[in-house]
């Protein structure tokens, strides 16, 4: 087997890539071991017969995979939980999606004309004091009360 080491060495360094990246084409060995100078070189990659190998990335395909499991609701049991129970939903942000729920119900139906300005000032209070757990349970208490106008 003829020593290529000088060749591949200059082909590095032409082709702006690792050693390992350089292919040789094994059908043209003695054309390349007569490559002597740069100028050599350059005239076989122009030919074809010293050519890059492509650089490897790392596949996103398993990633992705895993992603769609989680959303399914998978890979998210007790043995894949390093945070605390507040460090992955914070409260502030459990807080902000409820109490956010609770004043847009209300703001419609104020404009839907289902409460007036006095009951919707009252709810909106009582939602800022964390009395209703939910939309559903703002809508429930309303009913039950008797502060819901069915209008037509």
């Amino acid at each position: 087997m003829t020593d290529l080491r000088n060749q591949r060495r200059m082909a590095t360094q032409l082709l702006k890539c690792g050693s390992d990246r350089v292919w040789i084409d094994p059908d043209a060995v003695e054309d390349v071991a007569g490559a002597v100078t740069r100028a050599d070189v350059r005239r076989l990659i122009s030919s074809k017969i010293i050519q890059k190998i492509p650089a490897h990335g790392i596949s996103r395909g398993r990633a992705r995979e895993r992603a769609e499991d989680r959303k399914q609701g998978r890979r998210r049991g007790p043995g894949s939980r390093k945070g605390a129970m507040y460090a992955r939903l914070p409260r502030k942000e459990r807080w902000m999606r409820t109490i956010r729920a609770l004043r847009d119900e209300l703001v419609k139906l104020r404009e839907a004309e289902k409460i007036d300005a006095h009951t919707y000032r009252n709810y909106y209070m009582r939602a800022k004091g964390g009395q209703f757990r939910s939309r559903n349970h703002l809508l429930t208490h309303m009913k039950t009360e008797g502060a819901l106008k069915e209008a037509a």
